[in-house]
């Protein structure tokens, strides 16, 4: 018995010395890819003016609050407490919309995110079919950098 388990642990790591392993780093390709770099440009441009509007806005509030303090010495307190009134809804108004903001870019970066990664790995598998390759890991602590097919991943994204 113990002579048909080391037959086949011999097999086993023979069959293992024919396979081939390649690795690829994700976060480069999230980070360096030509769809990624479209994505974020699409998202730059979309977002903008959501974007400007709550600088805007912020300025505003930062503008009134500024005004409120030259100015509270020499205010009635009916005044003073009506301005006060007014920057805090404005604030919180800020706050809601600034959330909403973070809410859907975040949304809409997973999203172009998730596109990515799908056409990342379409390519993977094109390379692992065209190369052989039997196994590929994503995001290895250390590999030795001729197993490394981020290269070709990130030429293949660029197509």
């Amino acid at each position: 018995m113990l002579l048909g388990v080391a037959c086949v642990f011999s097999m086993a790591q023979a069959q293992a010395q024919d396979s081939r392993i390649a690795i690829f780093d994700s976060q480069r390709v999230i980070r360096e890819s030509v769809p990624a770099k479209a994505a974020e440009a699409k998202l730059k441009v979309e977002f903008s003016k959501r974007r400007e509007e709550l600088e805007g806005l912020a300025k505003k509030i930062k503008a009134m609050a500024e005004k409120l303090d030259k100015d509270a010495p020499v205010l009635p307190e009916t005044d003073r407490i009506k301005r006060q009134r007014e920057i805090t809804e404005l604030d919180q108004d800020f706050n809601r919309k600034q959330r909403i903001y973070n809410e859907d870019l975040n949304q809409r970066q997973n999203e172009e995110i998730a596109s990515l990664v799908e056409r990342a790995q379409r390519a993977i598998k094109q390379i692992a079919e065209a190369e052989k390759i039997d196994v590929v890991l994503q995001d290895v602590v250390y590999s030795n950098p001729r197993i490394d097919i981020t290269d070709k991943v990130l030429k293949a994204l660029s197509k």
